[in-house]
């Protein structure tokens, strides 16, 4: 997974940050996005993020996720 790959949600991930649904569980599986960001640093020390992938959606719809739970698209 590199920084501009696009991807697609392949578990069921539930969400309560979705734009169009604020508050209530929304699966984002099956949605198309573009990486983002990779999170490996922080202020120039290495980390261990449980989500170190950041996918944007949509313009205001960004999310972090695992590797296990994105597949690429070619």
């Amino acid at each position: 997974m590199e920084i501009g790959n696009s991807v697609k949600v392949k578990t069921s991930v539930i969400i309560y940050t979705h734009p169009e649904n604020k508050g209530q569980p929304f699966d984002i599986q099956g949605s198309q996005g573009e990486i983002v960001a990779i999170l490996k640093k922080w202020q120039g020390r290495p980390i261990s993020a449980n989500f170190p992938v950041v996918v944007q959606f949509a313009k205001n719809f960004k999310v972090h996720l695992r590797d296990d739970e994105l597949e690429k698209i070619s």
